[in-house]
Parts: C-alpha cells; structure tokens; sequence
C-alpha cells in the first residue's frame, strides 16, 4: 500500500480519489509552506511554529529538520505525482494542500533565486540593533554587551576588540537610529509622487510580467512535450535503453522544474509591487514611532526593510549613504529627468507638500 506524506491519508475507495487531506494535519502542511513562502521565516522557525502548534508525524514524534526540509520540496503537496521509478509525472486524483505558486515559491527560495527579507533575530533581545549597525572605521557589524558600573549595569553597543572605534550606550544609539529613521518620513507631496510613480511602474512592469510568464509557459509546454515524447520511446516504441531513458528524464524533469520557479517568480514579482506602495502609504509616515513600539521581531523586520544592507556608525553619528530602502532603491529606478524621486543629499527628500 503506498504511504502518503505527512498530511494526506489514503482515501477510501468509495470517494473515487486516492488521498484525502489529513484532518490532523492539513492545515498544519499548508501553514508551513505559507509562512515559508513569505521570506520572513527560516525552515526552523517554522518548523518550531508548526510543531507548538501540535505537527507531529503519524508516528506522534516531532518531524526532524531533515524530513521538514524534504517535506517542502514534495510536489505531491501540489496535487501533482511524481513517480521516477514508475515513469509516472501528471496531475492526481486529490485535492493540494499547497498552490503552484506557493510551492514554485517555497522551491525559489530554497534555491536562493529570490531574494527574502528575512529577520534576521538575534539571541539578545536587549539590543535590537546588533548585527544590523557596523563600525565606520572597519567595517564590522557592532556587538553589544552589558558592563557593571558602580551604580548599576549599563548596556553599550560597541565594536570588536581589535578595533574599538565605537563604544556608545545603547539609549544613545538607539535614539540616534530613531532620528535617522524621523528623517525618512516624507511629506505629503512626495507621497504622492511617490504613489504616482509606483503605479506609473507597475502598470509597465505587469506588461513585462505577462510576456516573461508566456516566455516560460511556452518552454514549460515545450519540455513537458520532450518528456512526453521520451515516454513514448522508452515505453511504447522499446527505442531506448532504460539507462538513456532514465538519463534524459531526469535531465528534462530538472529544466521543468526551474522553467516553472521562473514562471511562478515572474507572476509574483507583480505583488512585490504592492507591497511596495502599502509600504511607502502605510510605513514611511511613521517609521520611527513604529520602531519605538515594536516588540524585538517587528523591529529587526523594520530595520531589514529600511536598511537592508545595515548602515555605519561613526561613533558619534550615522554616516549617511545612498538611500539603502528597497521601497526607495525601486523608485530610484523609475526616476526620469522631471521627477528626480530620491535626494542626492541622502535619506531627506527634496519636496514640500
């Protein structure tokens, strides 16, 4: 009897289908591709998620990092069979637990063929900007550490042992980043133009979606008719040996596979847009009282947000740089010479209401 993945169970035989949703679990699996799916969370932190949440494995045990690893790379969870062994590659007779698009994005990911905003958590939640802030002189992310004063314990950020261009205490530093981020926020007429460009960009960026979504369509088609042809040969027509079938199968099966994380990539770059434009109308405003209030997790993913590549610390003051925000580096691209989007003076932009 074939043994479903975690997730599914084998159906009766009176529905008409092979597998059915497990009811235990179901929901758990698609949570787990979800969540991977947004780029936020690491396989462990879902992994953790889902098992406080009562995953198990049908045996009752937690599921270990490598089973949960292989579990999000299973296409089965697709509604779609894979079976090399048995020549067998086509659609099931069950219900997915999983989207094409969330899975083909979970497998790009995994790949590192899209770029995720990750966390990036830290193990000392005292200090939100560790990691993140690096040292001016030499480069190297500041660490952060607790020092015993005659009066007191007080927290610093500082850098390595071997450099020691900054030492400031944690309420200076942090307040230094709030005022950085104060001068993020823009007026009402950059927001504006800011909302004009973005859909001005969106709109040419969806017709340039759609025609690299057929591109990889068609080449999906394409070899998906290659496979079908070589089962034909191998099964039907006895023309090749099983060691050339089984070679050029699994050649083709691979391009499949990334012609299909480009297609579904290529589609979801269109919401990327409008998290964009939510971003820049809903969190640019108030950037810095957000940060203030925000537990240690939303903070960290406000900071990867603004500074995605961190941002130096001098010792006295932020040294200014190119506006680092993905928000603002793709409005940097739809500049044109009447609105000049981002200041070249930095973070502050050149516009009044």
């Amino acid at each position: 009897m074939f043994i479903p993945p975690v997730g599914y169970l084998n159906a009766p035989k009176w529905t008409g289908k092979s597998l059915m949703p497990d009811p235990d679990r179901a929901a758990l699996v698609t949570r787990a591709f979800e969540e991977f799916a947004t780029g936020r969370f690491t396989k462990e932190e879902v992994l953790d998620s889902i098992t406080r949440s009562g995953f198990r494995t049908r045996a009752g045990s937690t599921m270990n990092p490598q089973s949960f690893g292989r579990m999000l790379t299973n296409r089965l969870y697709t509604g779609f069979i894979d079976m090399p062994h048995f020549a067998v590659s086509r659609r099931g007779d069950f219900d997915p637990l999983v989207s094409d698009e969330t899975f083909y994005r979970v497998q790009a990911i995994l790949q590192g063929r899209i770029q995720v905003v990750g966390p990036h958590l830290r193990s000392r939640p005292d200090f939100p900007l560790k990691g993140l802030v690096r040292c001016a002189d030499c480069g190297r992310p500041l660490t952060a550490s607790w020092s015993k004063g005659r009066s007191g314990r007080y927290a610093y950020y500082h850098c390595w042992r071997q450099c020691r261009a900054v030492n400031v205490t944690k309420a200076k530093l942090e307040g230094a980043f709030s005022d950085e981020l104060e001068r993020l926020q823009p007026t009402p007429g950059y927001m504006r133009l800011v909302k004009d460009l973005v859909l001005r960009a969106w709109r040419e960026r969806t017709v340039e979606v759609g025609r690299d979504a057929a591109d990889a369509e068609r080449s999906a088609k394409a070899i998906q008719q290659k496979l079908d042809r070589l089962d034909e040969a191998f099964i039907y027509a006895k023309a090749i040996d099983l060691d050339t079938y089984e070679r050029q199968r699994d050649r083709l099966r691979q391009e499949l596979t990334f012609t299909q994380i480009d297609k579904h990539s290529v589609e979801l770059e269109k919401f990327d847009v409008e998290g964009i434009l939510a971003f820049a109308e809903r969190v640019l405003p108030r950037a810095a009282d957000l940060w203030v209030q925000a537990s240690l997790n939303q903070k960290q993913r406000l900071q990867q947000l603004f500074f995605p590549d961190g941002i130096a610390f001098d010792g006295k003051q932020f040294v200014r740089t190119a506006v680092t925000t993905h928000a603002f580096n793709y409005l940097t691209c739809a500049d044109d010479s009447e609105n000049q989007v981002a200041s070249p003076t930095g973070f502050e932009p050149v516009f009044w209401p």
